[in-house]
């Protein structure tokens, strides 16, 4: 079990820290400049989170959940799950049919609102269905905690999708400061997978935000291809195909790189052949502004000649052009 899924467990029942300990402050350290300095900073962060889940144990079941107004809810963007249409549909059948088996977790705010923790897809369920209320644990959790343990569960979770790992890796980054080496050593994970991990990173803007729709659809695979694609010049194609996939089921990822991928085809050239007779002389050609001429066997010696009563052809019809 991860480390935020151990948070949630743990902290089903609580309502807040101790009075003697809501008052402590984290000591202030300087800011690690060095890599092996900052990794020793988020392990750090970990090993604080870890600590602060067992002091959280010892507060189980000393207060009930609360029915907390949905209107009082206060979303942080990029924490909430992306769920596949099917996957909310049937998340919204069961809370419309059973009561609420697990809380969601909240932290108080100001003017009497609550941040969400954990639970967004269940808030949004709830909200479709016209509830008003909402069953809600409130826990005093420092935020730097909280997030930097959530990051870690959520990047090793096996039905977590790429591109969510993605996000998940350039918001870690931006709460520790971390390289993406750095990234790789403290999660656990080798050097190439992170690399194409964000492979996703050079994949058109404009590919991203519909990708964000259905995260499912492309692979950090098929990504990769895609974004050595893109910085090949073929943007506008891999915006294309990522719309195609997020639109159609039945437009693979193979198919997606293929389509990238695919060279434009040639223009078949144009042929007339020139007889006298029964007698090829000749064949005239165009393709891509080319005018070719082939002769055949014995005229091909007069190929010189015809090159330049041709040329002649072509001023004499210009000059008349021009006097016209």
């Amino acid at each position: 079990m991860g480390i935020g899924d151990r948070l949630l467990a743990k902290t089903a029942n609580i309502g807040s820290k101790p009075a003697e300990t809501s008052h402590q402050q984290r000591p202030v350290s300087a800011e690690a400049r060095t890599s092996p300095g900052r990794l020793m900073d988020a392990q750090n962060r970990i090993n604080s989170a870890q600590a602060r889940i067992k002091e959280l144990e010892t507060q189980l079941e000393e207060r009930a959940a609360l029915e907390v107004p949905l209107d009082s809810l206060v979303e942080i963007d990029g924490r909430r799950r992306k769920l596949t249409a099917e996957q909310f549909q049937e998340l919204k059948s069961n809370l419309a049919q059973h009561a609420l088996a697990t809380p969601i977790l909240v932290r108080a705010l100001p003017d009497a609102r609550y941040e969400i923790v954990a639970g967004h897809n269940r808030v949004a369920a709830y909200r479709e269905l016209g509830r008003a209320t909402i069953r809600a644990n409130v826990a005093s959790i420092e935020e730097g905690e909280i997030e930097f343990a959530a990051f870690f569960s959520n990047l090793l979770s096996p039905s977590l999708t790429d591109f969510e790992k993605y996000w998940n890796f350039k918001r870690l980054q931006e709460l520790s400061g971390l390289t993406r080496t750095e990234i790789s050593e403290s999660a656990g994970l080798s050097k190439s997978h992170v690399t194409r991990i964000f492979s996703f990173d050079a994949l058109p803007d404009a590919a991203k935000v519909a990708l964000a729709e259905r995260p499912e659809r492309l692979g950090s695979n098929a990504a990769q291809k895609l974004a050595a694609l893109t910085e090949a010049g073929k943007a506008e194609k891999v915006i294309e195909a990522v719309r195609r996939l997020v639109d159609d089921e039945a437009f693979t990822q193979d198919k997606a790189v293929s389509f990238v991928a695919e060279k434009p085809r040639v223009a078949t050239p144009s042929a007339t052949v020139v007889r006298t007779g029964k007698r090829k002389v000749c064949e005239v050609s165009t393709r891509n502004g080319v005018v070719g001429v082939r002769f055949f066997e014995k005229d091909a010696t007069e190929a010189e000649q015809w090159g330049q009563r041709i040329a002649e052809f072509i001023n004499q019809t210009l000059r008349e052009s021009e006097q016209d």
